[in-house]
């Protein structure tokens, strides 16, 4: 549940830890005081500061995740290592499990498998960005772009999905929006990423393939210079804005 951080020689917050909220219900002599107990999961940033996300219903970590400072931390939330070993991290680790399963089924072509377990996976964790990915890509590989399309509304809201981890997935899936004739939905959603990280040479080019799908050849310019002036050694843009140039002139 630690992590050693070797620039303090102590091991860094990591783990289960739970709030306490309590409320007052009634007034007068009937007041009584009730309190609720959260669970969340910490874990303490470089700056010093601790990152917070709650636990679900199903004791998964999901939602949006609040950075809180380590006084506030250390005076508001109290270690559960006990709940962790013997409830999250199981799990944690079956969710993993599910979600595994359903990228091998993905990958060997079982699509209905592969939705069969990516939907118990999100049953779990509804924002689980590995199962909304996969589905997604499952959808699409099948042709189903209604269904597809409730995925990417889904993960465009979720800023986790556009995380370095994800780096790969957010990329296959955008690349699959275009292929899949979604330009419009792949633009919206290289537009989200590029507000997590502007300074991706690839969504940039990713971008402009979009856009030259679209007909739209001066955004499609546009990103390619973009994306040559994060990587001037970027050889598929510049040949793609050498190709543009050339159809404009003629």
């Amino acid at each position: 549940m630690a992590a050693v951080d070797d620039n303090k020689g102590r091991k860094k917050i990591q783990g289960v830890f739970s709030s306490q909220n309590v409320q007052k219900i009634g007034t007068g002599t009937t007041v009584r005081r009730t309190i609720s107990k959260m669970y969340w999961m910490a874990t303490e940033m470089d700056d010093g500061n601790v990152e917070v996300q709650a636990l679900n219903t199903n004791y998964i970590p999901s939602g949006p995740k609040t950075a809180v400072t380590m006084e506030e931390f250390l005076s508001k939330y109290s270690p559960e290592p006990e709940f962790y070993v013997s409830t999250v991290y199981p799990k944690m680790k079956e969710l993993s499990g599910t979600v595994q399963r359903g990228e091998k089924a993905r990958q060997a072509g079982a699509t209905y498998s592969a939705e069969f377990e990516f939907q118990n996976a999100l049953g779990v964790d509804e924002d689980n960005v590995r199962a909304n990915f996969g589905l997604g890509l499952t959808y699409m590989e099948r042709g189903e772009s209604s269904k597809a399309n409730d995925i990417f509304e889904r993960l465009v809201g979720l800023d986790a999905a556009f995380e370095t981890e994800h780096k790969h997935l957010f990329n296959e899936f955008g690349i699959n929006l275009r292929k899949t004739g979604m330009q419009d939905q792949a633009i919206d959603y290289y537009n989200r990423a590029l507000e997590m990280t502007s300074n991706d040479e690839n969504l940039h080019y990713n971008m402009a393939r979009a856009y030259f799908e679209k007909g739209l050849l001066d955004k499609s310019v546009e990103h390619l210079e973009k994306a040559l002036s994060l990587n001037p050694d970027h050889p598929e843009a510049q040949k793609f804005l050498d190709y543009i140039k050339s159809t404009q002139n003629n």
